[in-house]
């Protein structure tokens, strides 16, 4: 019986020591927490700013958007960026060194250009899409990217990412035919969707 269990645990450290060497599995729970909630607080103070101008979100954004609307809007999400990488790079780093890992090696480096692509890709999309002044997909094709880098970069991190990157890319597919859902459905994906998903990788894997 003692042999039997012995060997589990030299099976269960092999499969950890393989782990570190494919992939990067320090990103915190704690991260995805606090992203959804800069995305709550971002989405906040838009919907409270397209109230208190009258704004509707689906007749106005198709074309009758200012251009300080749209600026101010813009520097919301770049705060919301901002938060949200400032928070993820402070507790991956943190729960990296709990682990005894290092934060930038051969599998982060894969995990983050693998992320970048998508993102990248995504980031001139919107712009095409501000230029030509459509900008109520913005949010369901920030949803649809986000969504596919977290997919393609699921295979270099903990598994779990690619769960919430396909429920992502649903809800920025579904958003593209609901429009005037778009911001409520973006505020779910980058908000509630985060919060749950960084607590559950939080219980399952630094508890």
């Amino acid at each position: 019986m003692n042999q039997q269990q012995d060997q589990l645990e030299a099976l269960h450290e092999i499969r950890n020591i393989m782990d570190r060497s494919s992939r990067f599995i320090s990103l915190s729970g704690l991260s995805g927490v606090f992203a959804g909630l800069s995305a709550l607080a971002g989405a906040a103070v838009v919907k409270w700013y397209l109230t208190q101008h009258n704004i509707n979100y689906v007749s106005d954004l198709a074309g009758n958007f200012s251009r300080d609307n749209t600026l101010f809007v813009l520097a919301v999400a770049a705060a919301v960026l901002i938060l949200a990488f400032g928070t993820a790079t402070y507790f991956t780093a943190r729960n990296a060194r709990k682990k005894n890992q290092r934060t930038w090696d051969n599998q982060s480096k894969r995990l983050l250009v693998n992320l970048a692509i998508p993102l990248a890709a995504g980031g001139v999309f919107c712009a095409v899409l501000l230029y030509h002044g459509i900008l109520y997909l913005v949010a369901p094709a920030m949803l649809v990217f986000y969504g596919l880098a977290l997919l393609n970069g699921s295979k270099y991190t903990l598994g779990d990412i690619r769960y919430l990157g396909i429920i992502e890319i649903i809800m920025g597919l579904v958003a593209c035919v609901f429009v005037s859902y778009g911001l409520m459905l973006w505020t779910l994906g980058f908000g509630i969707l985060h919060i749950v998903y960084g607590a559950l990788v939080y219980f399952k894997y630094e508890r």
